[in-house]
């Protein structure tokens, strides 16, 4: 299967089906019994550094640094991937995600949702709008409504960004890509439940999985 440009996929199944294992071969941090990931027609571990650099990966579980300050942990994971994200910016992206007034405190004091927002504040930045595919295992979980409904509007600038998702979610959502794909684990299957709702840009980004 591919995804092109505004795509979504939500990968279904049962607990212990495999999805997170999937997506973590999907963001090269498995490897495939068979088969390979490609990316603009090239095998990812040929192109690692491209495809990482024009790739988001956020697991179940929030990726970070207790000892950082919460904008700080912005900073610090857009530098990983070679881009500079200040301050203020960081800051912007959080108030996003209701988390301003968590700004100055260090992620080891923060609730389990706080932690989960200050990962899905990746999204609204600099990182987010420079990677067209973004991988999110369960990005909905320990979210109250506002923090859904943030994500969910992030989510639909993806899409007119021409951006893809791939991801998996008890939680169903109103989502607006150009094409809505699911894969369900338990019966290997590719389905399209939603029809194309507009174009995509010419030449898009494509993923091949």
């Amino acid at each position: 299967m591919s995804l092109t440009a505004g795509q979504a996929l939500r990968v279904r199944g049962a607990n212990g089906s495999g999805k997170t294992t999937l997506l973590r071969t999907l963001a090269g941090l498995a490897q495939a019994e068979s088969g390979e990931v490609r990316w603009q027609g090239r095998a990812i571990a040929a192109c690692r550094d491209v495809y990482h650099a024009q790739m988001i990966y956020l697991g179940h579980a929030a990726a970070v640094k207790d000892d950082l300050l919460a904008w700080e942990n912005l900073v610090y994971a857009a530098r990983l991937n070679g881009r500079v994200l200040d301050r203020s910016a960081a800051e912007q992206s959080l108030t996003a995600l209701g988390l301003g007034r968590a700004a100055q405190l260090p992620a080891r004091s923060l609730s389990q949702g706080q932690r989960k927002r200050l990962s899905l504040a990746r999204l609204h930045g600099v990182e987010g709008q420079a990677a067209p595919l973004w991988i999110l295992d369960e990005p909905f979980n320990a979210l109250d409504q506002d923090a859904v409904g943030a994500l969910c509007g992030a989510l639909d600038q993806h899409f007119a960004r021409g951006g893809m998702l791939v991801y998996t979610t008890h939680t169903d959502l109103a989502l607006n890509p150009s094409q809505a794909l699911e894969m369900n684990l338990d019966r290997p299957a590719l389905s399209a439940p939603g029809a194309p709702t507009n174009a995509a840009p010419a030449a898009p980004p494509k993923a091949a999985l």
